[in-house]
């Protein structure tokens, strides 16, 4: 399997290649009640959200002996400050990366060893321009991408500035997850555990009118 290319022409992470290769979706596992469908799960990645931060010295190892990649949202973690202590703390627990929109948390991830992952929020053109500047200087691992589908009204070359990405919000549905992947995404996220399950051969064809970009605003 080819690596996807990065912002800076590295390719994406082998971890990730590798964890993504079987099954292009992220876990998203909002509370502890959806642990064990994802323990049981082919999925390989997830990302931790809503969980105290007492919570995470036990989840965090029992999911990394389980052979799964563990992000945790710093942003929604109650009780988990946002500076480098945090960091330096999901890395000793033993969680490989970190999720947030914070640009300064991501920058100070990348020395400690951890993978980093940006989530941007994409509503209109000016916030567009400001995501990219952001990743540009913090040259995340990925950048979580939401929602979804306004990936298929972003232009190549958007696209190609946000990536490797991950899809998110709105993945509800199969066909949410093959047009991820028809538009440039590494894999996409999604809370929904039927969707943990999902693999690359069971992905449905996607429809080559739903792969057309909007033409380029007028100057």
């Amino acid at each position: 399997m080819t690596p996807s290319p990065s912002r800076s022409g590295a390719p994406l992470d082998p971890r990730l290649t590798a964890a993504f290769a079987e099954v292009p979706v992220v876990a998203s596992v909002v509370g502890t009640q959806p642990l064990r469908q994802f323990l049981t799960a082919p999925a390989k990645v997830c990302i931790l959200a809503s969980f105290a931060v007492g919570q995470l010295p036990q989840v965090v190892p029992t999911l990394g002996r389980a052979g799964k990649t563990v992000f945790v949202n710093v942003d929604s973690s109650p009780g988990l400050a946002q500076d480098r202590g945090a960091l330096e703390f999901i890395k000793n627990m033993g969680a490989h990366g970190v999720v947030s929109t914070r640009l300064s948390l991501i920058e100070k991830g990348r020395p400690l060893g951890l993978l980093t992952m940006m989530k941007v929020f994409v509503t209109d053109r000016s916030n567009l321009r400001r995501s990219t500047d952001a990743i540009s200087r913090g040259a995340p691992d990925l950048v979580e991408i939401m929602p979804a589908p306004i990936i298929a009204r972003m232009s190549a070359q958007a696209q190609r500035a946000m990536s490797p990405s991950v899809a998110a919000g709105f993945v509800e549905t199969p066909a949410d997850v093959a047009l991820a992947l028809a538009l440039g995404s590494a894999a996409a996220a999604t809370s929904d555990p039927r969707l943990w399950n999902l693999r690359r051969d069971q992905l449905p064809p996607v429809p080559p009118a739903a792969l057309k970009r909007p033409a380029p605003p007028q100057e």
